[in-house]
């Protein structure tokens, strides 16, 4: 599987982006989904995942409200909105697929994910 990742940019607080993730290689649907990001010094951080349907979705508590994460199978694409973004928001996000059937609290740990997209920056000015 090959995941591209776009949408990222230069935004000020308070504003949005929608982050996008093109997949190709494998089918898509057979996949559960999730963001992660990165700022410089840390360590990656879980954002948000999504089962393979769509139908079910899971998310770091600390960004609850503000982010969504959602699916087109149809054309192969994830995406995350991002709303009311924070300076904190600042990291490099990344797509990733995970093979596993389900999705939950597991679903924060790198190392189930077996395909990672290259990132796309996302700064937040305040």
């Amino acid at each position: 599987v090959q995941l591209q990742a776009s949408g990222g940019g230069l935004v000020q607080a308070g504003g949005s982006l929608r982050l996008s993730c093109a997949a190709s290689g494998r089918d898509f649907s057979e996949h559960s989904m999730a963001w992660f990001r990165q700022s410089p010094g840390k360590a990656r951080e879980f954002v948000a995942a999504i089962s393979r349907s769509g139908g079910r979705t899971f998310y770091a508590e600390s960004l609850k409200g503000r982010f969504t994460i959602s699916r087109d199978n149809a054309n192969d694409t994830l995406y995350l909105q991002m709303n009311n973004l924070k300076s904190e928001d600042t990291a490099v996000y990344y797509c990733a697929t995970d093979p596993r059937p389900y999705i939950g609290r597991s679903s924060s740990e790198t190392h189930y994910y077996d395909y990672w997209g290259q990132g796309t920056q996302v700064t937040v000015s305040s």
